[in-house]
């Protein structure tokens, strides 16, 4: 299947590197692509950005049956535009479609197509430091119908967005608060795609963590409320004793591809690293004995996020010095380093974007 390319005839003006923030602004054109069972995948296509337009009836309105990925193309100092991880983001795709019931794409080819995308609108990838081109794959259930069963059409789009820091603290610690009244998900149900359902639950929790002044909430499990999850929009990793610890992948959050390029870099350096459960009660602990040394978020949009306040019932725990712990700081340098070309990739993590 080739990609059919319709340029624009009427570009926009590129906005100021200074004034993006994030998922705001988007560029000239998207990708389309659809599905049925007579034809599979087909009519692939870069066009110009425009809205999609949907009968009252489309599926993904009443059922919320869509999935979509998130990554990043970056400006390196030679004016080369690269991709970190892609691969990683289309197999994590194909994971959500089989959890929501969505036809499988081809990996390979959706990737060609982001490439050749992104190449088109290379100039809406931003050159101020530390900015960068958010990728945005979706695929929404098209069928016009009321009745809950999987759709038999689809439309899968990619479109971009220049972006700043995600949070408005940019690399500055955020606050976090921890709730065990509100749940995002279950093990054995949603946990682990990347589908609008997830982010749905996570609204009210992350609206209450706002009012009373805090950046986000992290979520617990939902049978026993003990066992630590994740934040609504990252991992969350924490230092004990000069060990990492993570919470595992059981089907109940995210596969973050950022949590695995820290597990890989902790590994190489030979630091200490876990995958195992932990409890609000042993982070607590920690903190009492003085071994709670950092808690960070990781995730695309905002690669490495240091905590400086953990609130937990009637109690707000000062991580460390409230500051930018040191192993936070050295995994944000290294991943970003790789991304922006500052430095060496040993893992093969970097995909250049050849131009069209």
């Amino acid at each position: 299947m080739d990609v059919k390319i319709i340029e624009t005839k009427t570009p926009k003006e590129l906005p100021d590197d200074s004034k993006l923030g994030f998922g705001r602004l988007f560029s000239d054109h998207m990708f389309n692509m659809d599905y049925n069972p007579e034809q599979d995948w087909h009519n692939a296509r870069i066009e110009s950005y425009a809205p999609i337009i949907m009968d009252p009836a489309t599926m993904v309105l009443h059922y919320g049956q869509t999935i979509f990925e998130g990554l990043k193309a970056y400006r390196t100092s030679n004016e080369k535009i690269q991709l970190f991880r892609p691969d990683e983001n289309m197999a994590r795709f194909n994971r959500s479609a089989r959890l929501m019931c969505i036809p499988q794409i081809d990996e390979a080819f959706v990737l060609h197509a982001l490439k050749k995308l992104v190449s088109i609108d290379k100039e809406w990838v931003p050159r101020a430091p530390e900015t960068s081109l958010y990728v945005r794959p979706t695929i929404i259930a098209m069928d016009h119908y009321l009745g809950v069963r999987p759709s038999n059409t689809y439309r899968l789009f990619i479109i971009l967005s220049p972006v700043g820091a995600y949070y408005p603290e940019g690399f500055n610690p955020v606050t976090i608060w921890v709730t065990d009244k509100y749940v995002r998900t279950v093990r054995g149900g949603l946990g682990e795609a990347k589908t609008a359902a997830n982010y749905a639950a996570s609204l009210y929790g992350a609206e209450v963590a706002k009012k009373a002044g805090y950046t986000q909430v992290l979520w617990l499990d939902a049978i026993e409320q003990r066992y630590i999850e994740e934040v609504g929009t990252m991992n969350i990793l924490f230092v004990i004793n000069g060990e990492l610890v993570t919470p595992p992948l059981g089907g109940n959050i995210l596969a973050g591809i950022t949590r695995d390029s820290v597990l890989t870099l902790a590994r190489d350096w030979n630091i200490p690293a876990a995958e195992r459960p932990i409890t609000i009660d042993e982070v607590m602990a920690a903190h009492k004995d003085g071994s709670l040394q950092e808690i960070f978020g990781s995730g695309t949009a905002a690669v490495i996020s240091p905590v400086s306040h953990l609130a937990w019932q009637d109690q707000v725990l000062t991580v460390g010095d409230g500051g930018v712990g040191p192993m936070a700081q050295r995994f944000y340098e290294a991943i970003t380093d790789i991304q922006y070309g500052r430095a060496e990739d040993p893992f093969g993590w970097i995909v250049p974007v050849d131009e069209a």
